[in-house]
């Protein structure tokens, strides 16, 4: 019997996958030489595969638009990337390279927008989607941008009173356009039945009729806007809130002809496992249909649909490397491989909300697995990953084997990587701030292609050190 992780692989998935091969025994992820870059820049190690953010938007607008023409749908598609996900310049500059729009979630996502604005990323045409409950900082720079020729900025309202600021103080001579939030009903697991977000959707149509009607040429709603926590899923939860929501959006187009687009939010889910499955195409018809067969009972004409895919566009684009720095058997039951860095300062997902992430060692395949529960190297007893999002257990290669064949191999550490780690992480952790034990951040590389297609790589930020963390703590 092959006990070799190689073999347990094989046998529990179809392998190699798209983005996933081995290549002289060592992991490649997208192609690219992962143990050359680990011999380059060492670990712990974070890295960047640009040219997947531009697969994957193009990957949503192709389903998109096989579905619009399934369905003869008669209105357009508009892909926003939602920037809460990654802020980073090189990240969003790389959406924008596909023809999409963005969408905000706070004051200084506005300054990031005149950003781009100063060095020609982005022109006044682009759509620009405001979310979230808003403080007067965010408004402010709202009414600014619009007031300095952005043409097409939606504040999506939150609540009754966000009105007021845009109406004082938006000054154009044309009318502006909003969108309303609506706040969805939570799935029966969570401990509240409403999201915080949104206004409620019985209040929506007299809202309308109170405070937009008659002022048309003032400012005209546009846009409804629904997102679920859960993510697009298939399940009655979905599809009922999704309803609901396109049942609104018949009933105020009757009475307001301004209004033309859907805003369906973000969700769509990414892979975390090599057994992950998910009919995306099949996802887009059903809600292209459903929207379609709303609007011809309700004999008003089909909207345009928005979606603010965050994880979607960006989550798949990153991997962090670590090695393997020390084994502890503590008891008869559980190995410990302690890893060069942390998960609560890397990956707080997997510690803050039981994230699970694509894991696989970049070497070793050919060595006897074991089960092992990985450690970070903080003092917290939470800092630990120790299961898989397709079994309760975590399988790695030994650290050391005893095949005459392969025992070269014992001179190198075990390399660990968590892949699809691009959305939320840095933003959660705070990067570049302070972490949890002082432990710094890692390296970061990007991996993009030039203008030949040729993969460079280049270092976005050297390792924190100690004099940035003692300056930011006040011993500086």
């Amino acid at each position: 019997m092959n006990n070799s992780y190689d073999s347990l692989v094989q046998q529990t998935f179809n392998f190699p996958q798209e983005g996933f091969k081995l290549h002289e025994n060592y992991l490649q992820y997208n192609d690219v030489d992962i143990k050359s870059l680990i011999d380059k820049y060492g670990t712990p190690l974070k890295l960047s595969y640009l040219p997947k953010i531009g697969m994957q938007i193009n990957k949503a607008k192709i389903m998109f638009a096989n579905a619009f023409k399934k369905h003869k749908y008669e209105g357009q598609y508009n892909y926003c990337y939602c920037t809460k996900s990654s802020h980073f310049s090189f990240i969003v500059e790389e959406t924008l390279k596909h023809n999409i729009h963005l969408e905000t979630s706070y004051a200084y996502d506005i300054d990031i927008i005149n950003a781009l604005y100063k060095k020609r990323k982005i022109t006044k045409e682009i759509n620009i989607i405001c979310n979230g409950f808003k403080q007067k900082n965010y408004t402010s720079r709202i009414v600014k941008l619009i007031n300095d020729g952005f043409k097409n900025v939606i504040p999506i309202l939150d609540n009754k009173e966000e009105l007021s600021m845009y109406k004082r103080n938006i000054r154009t001579g044309k009318p502006f356009q909003l969108g309303i939030r609506i706040a969805a009903e939570e799935e029966p697991s969570f401990p509240f039945y409403t999201s915080r977000l949104g206004m409620k959707a019985k209040d929506v149509l007299g809202f309308y009729v109170d405070e937009i009607e008659g002022y048309e040429d003032k400012f005209q709603l546009k846009m409804l806007h629904i997102f679920l926590n859960k993510g697009i899923k298939d399940d009655i939860y979905y599809w009922s809130e999704l309803q609901k929501s396109i049942t609104l959006y018949c009933q105020l187009k009757k009475i307001c002809p301004e209004l033309d687009s859907i805003n369906i939010g973000g969700g769509f889910p990414i892979k975390h496992s090599l057994g992950f499955t998910y009919d995306y195409q099949f996802m887009i018809n059903e809600i292209v249909g459903n929207i379609k067969t709303a609007c011809k009972k309700a004999k008003v004409k089909m909207p345009n649909i928005y979606t603010e895919f965050g994880s979607f566009t960006v989550g798949e684009s990153m991997a962090h490397i670590y090695s393997v720095i020390g084994e502890k058997v503590q008891n008869d039951r559980e190995t410990w491989y302690m890893i060069d860095s942390s998960f609560i300062t890397t990956l707080p997902d997997t510690w803050g909300i039981g994230e699970k992430f694509l894991m696989l060692p970049i070497n070793k395949w050919k060595n006897e697995y074991q089960r092992v529960v990985l450690g970070g190297i903080t003092c917290d007893g939470h800092d630990y990953y120790d299961s898989e999002e397709h079994i309760n257990e975590v399988f790695l290669p030994k650290v050391k084997t005893t095949n005459g064949d392969d025992i070269e191999s014992n001179k190198e550490p075990l390399y660990v990587g968590f892949f699809h780690t691009g959305a939320y992480q840095d933003q959660i952790s705070g990067y570049g701030g302070i972490k949890h034990c002082l432990i710094p951040s890692p390296k970061h590389i990007i991996i993009e292609r030039d203008k030949n297609g040729k993969l460079i790589e280049w270092v976005y930020a050297k390792e924190q050190t100690s004099q940035s963390m003692l300056k930011i703590l006040g011993y500086n």
